[in-house]
């Protein structure tokens, strides 16, 4: 296997770039990570078939030499991501997901004792699922995705066989709950029965890989909201103490619930406009509605028209459906265009 490991630095802009070239089946194939140097990376493959070693090395060659033609230099050796060969295959998994849950209604789940709380983390929504074949990572739609090394690493060193849900902080994984550990399915015993055999496989003080603070009284739970805040965290995960696992996302309500700090929403880019700004757009009822425009940061490559994208926002006007004071969060290949829906906006409140 041959790698290289290219960096990027320009003012406020940190990127990383690897690309590797492996042999697979009877040929070889050319795989690449990038994104900004501590988050968790984007993967992919230019080679979706094994090809010979000569045409895989004129790609390879060809891919470092577009990015040091854009200003990206060699670094310090790094280790590749680990690429799936079983990538965007269905895995047969799905995650719990989340509804939303009002500051007035969050209040009532802190006093109440049948609900414990969980920070909510800014990164990437991943499963681990670790068999007798393999790791694998999973995305919230089911699809096996590459894993970062260092937290491939940190599962291997775990006995036995598990799938975890958390979430991928750079090279950190945040592991909230357990579905499965050694052939039994655990998402049929209560939140708190899983969160115990959860902390004792995974321990909570790992570099790379951790288990979620659970609070689960009162003043602990209180505590968690302000230090979170202070922090300048995005949230806060509710979950009743004794609620089975269930994939998908309910109607409305559920035992598990989510208090943004500020609001979050997926768009689709519609257009790309001068000084690195682009369009954004929503889905309503199949239709596209216009909903502002966002700049895109230094640190961030500008999105693709048609690329969904995440964009904080503080609210969004009623009549126009335009977001208010937008921020650029990065790019979701993990959803589709059915996620990005007008629903998801909270609208400025009427005077």
């Amino acid at each position: 296997m041959e790698h290289t490991t290219l960096y990027y630095r320009d003012g406020s802009s940190d990127k990383v770039y690897q690309a590797s070239l492996q042999p697979k089946d009877d040929g070889y194939v050319v795989n690449f990570a990038y994104g900004r140097r501590g988050s968790t990376l984007t993967t992919g493959t230019k080679t979706a078939l094994p090809v010979n070693v000569d045409k895989a090395r004129a790609i390879y060659d060809k891919l470092v030499r577009e990015k040091t033609a854009k200003g990206y230099t060699p670094g310090e050796s790094g280790t590749p991501y680990q690429h799936s060969d079983k990538a965007s295959e269905v895995s047969g998994v799905l995650p719990q997901l989340l509804n939303p849950v009002e500051a007035a209604d969050a209040v009532k789940l802190i006093q109440d004792p049948q609900w414990i709380m969980q920070e909510k983390f800014d990164g990437r929504r991943l499963l681990i699922r670790k068999t007798e074949a393999g790791i694998d990572g999973i995305n919230r739609q089911g699809l096996i995705v590459a894993l970062p090394p260092l937290i491939v690493q940190a599962v291997e060193a775990l006995a036995g066989t598990f799938i975890l849900d958390g979430e991928a902080v750079g090279d950190t994984f945040m592991a909230f709950d357990l579905l499965e550990l050694n052939g039994w399915d655990q998402r049929f015993n209560p939140c708190l029965d899983r969160l115990f055999h959860l902390a004792e496989l995974v321990g909570s003080d790992g570099p790379h890989l951790r288990t979620a603070e659970t609070a689960t009284c009162t003043v602990s739970k209180a505590a968690m909201i302000e230090r979170s805040k202070a922090a300048n965290k995005e949230g806060v995960v509710f979950k009743k103490h004794d609620a089975l696992y269930i994939p998908g996302r309910p109607a409305s309500g559920g035992n598990a619930l989510k208090l943004k700090f500020y609001e979050t929403a997926s768009f689709v880019v519609s257009q790309i406009n001068d000084k690195r700004s682009v369009c954004l757009s929503l889905v309503d009822h199949e239709t596209p509605i216009n909903a502002g425009n966002v700049t895109i940061p230094p640190n961030h490559d500008v999105p693709l028209t048609g690329d969904i994208v995440e964009v904080r926002y503080l609210y969004a006007f009623a009549e126009s459906g335009c977001v208010y004071q937008p921020v650029y969060l990065g790019k979701r290949d993990d959803l589709v265009l059915s996620d990005c829906t007008r629903s998801q906006l909270k609208y400025k409140a009427a005077p």
